[in-house]
């Protein structure tokens, strides 16, 4: 039972992971892959891309193809409502820190 609250949990830190490294500079998915397990979150395409789609979805992420040695790439930007909403989970998760 633990494991599941635990993913849902880590979950939620990746989609903050995400928003924020888009926030600095559009990035792709085999970068954000080798972000994220540089904290240990172990992440395959076939899980990452979903991820991606989702924040695009919600418009919270927005995406360009891009082509990079002769293939299509594409990198995703935070867009405005994607910022807003970046700042709004900073607030929270400042009062959770200070909390426990």
């Amino acid at each position: 039972m633990h494991n599941k609250i635990q993913r849902k949990v880590f979950l939620g830190f990746i989609y903050v992971h995400i928003l924020h490294h888009a926030s600095e500079k559009p990035i792709y998915g085999s970068w954000m892959i080798k972000e994220l397990e540089e904290h240990g979150y172990t992440m395959s395409p076939g899980t990452l891309y979903p991820i991606f789609h989702t924040l695009e979805d919600e418009k919270l992420l927005k995406s360009k193809a891009k082509n990079v040695n002769g293939k299509s790439r594409k990198y995703y930007s935070i867009t405005p409502e994607g910022v807003k909403f970046l700042e709004d989970i900073k607030i929270k998760l400042k009062e959770l820190i200070t909390e426990i």
